[in-house]
């Protein structure tokens, strides 16, 4: 508070005051007003950009949300690349644990979220371009901190989030397709869901999956499940030294190889931090983020993966 007193002082003091030259200390303190935001007396008509966060470089985005009931709200966040328009495939976002986002959106762009750190979420803007928009997708507004494994497994899920793409599409007529991505705890998700109406989705991508469902502390939904329920195109994505024992690699290439459906091996990245299922490490291909939703869009784009199996290998 302090920064804008002096500030404003400077700036509404009397016409002698404004003729005095203007010491550096002001100088300092505007320039330290500015980057906060702070008020200082600036005339009408002139703007003070707003801070984009690096996970929203480059994107238009508004909040999307449904009614479910008299007391329930599904939200979703909706992002294009900058000056583009009539796009043809979105790609639904459903991130891992707790899978509860709550995300603010200001001045066409999400400023901040609960889950602002996760894969999917921080490298959505590598995925939009000219063609592709996502939809970043919240728990339902009563479920607290956590969006239980029950719930996303469940016909319910499938019926909220149906009912916010229905929306976006209703806004956004031109998008033909639509493409489920899950990640880690999201992969409940990408993959019940379409086993209750396969029509309504393209494909399904799965992200560094849920494979190890025995696991202790996993998910149990998830267990003998089949993946051609659906009959729609399943495509897998996982890191190679994924090193959290709920979404094992030697777990991916075996249901890979069990179904037929495509694996996507990531090798490589950098900057790992934080606890083995956390977003930080291989788990969230930390640092190979461009190149894996590179990949992922050239699959949206083709509807299939080129290979059954194919790897994503670091340059570095």
């Amino acid at each position: 508070m302090g920064v804008a007193q002096k500030t404003k002082a400077g700036f509404i003091g009397t016409a002698n005051r404004l003729q005095l030259a203007i010491s550096s200390r002001l100088i300092a303190g505007l320039a330290i007003a500015l980057s906060l935001g702070i008020g200082i007396g600036i005339s009408p008509g002139v703007a003070i950009a707003q801070s984009i966060p690096a996970h929203a470089e480059g994107l238009t985005e508004e909040l999307v949300s449904v009614p479910l009931d008299a007391n329930r709200q599904q939200a979703g966040v909706y992002s294009v690349r900058a000056g583009t328009s009539n796009h043809t495939r979105l790609a639904v976002l459903l991130p891992g644990y707790p899978s509860v986002v709550r995300p603010v959106v200001e001045n066409g762009t999400m400023v901040r979220s609960k889950l602002t750190g996760n894969f999917l979420i921080r490298s959505r803007r590598l995925l939009t371009d000219e063609s592709i928009a996502t939809l970043i997708v919240d728990c339902h507004s009563e479920s607290g901190d956590y969006c239980s494994a029950a719930y996303q497994s469940s016909q319910d899920r499938q019926q909220h989030v149906q009912k916010l793409i229905d929306a976006v599409r209703g806004k956004y007529p031109s998008l033909n397709e639509v493409w489920l991505i899950g990640t880690s705890m999201g992969t409940i998700s990408s993959a019940f869901l379409p086993t209750y109406d396969p029509k309504s989705f393209a494909g399904a991508i799965h992200t560094a999956s849920i494979t190890e469902p025995w696991v202790q502390g996993s998910y149990r939904e998830l267990a003998n499940f089949d993946y051609t329920r659906s009959g729609i195109p399943q495509i897998f994505v996982h890191h190679r030294d994924d090193p959290c024992a709920l979404t094992t690699y030697s777990g991916a290439k075996r249901i890979s190889e069990k179904y037929g459906f495509p694996l996507i091996t990531v090798v490589g990245g950098g900057g790992f931090q934080g606890g083995a299922c956390q977003a930080q490490t291989e788990h969230g291909f930390k640092g190979m983020e461009p190149q894996t939703m590179r990949t992922i869009a050239n699959i949206l784009k083709s509807g299939k993966s080129e290979k059954l199996e194919s790897f994503i290998v670091s340059q570095q």
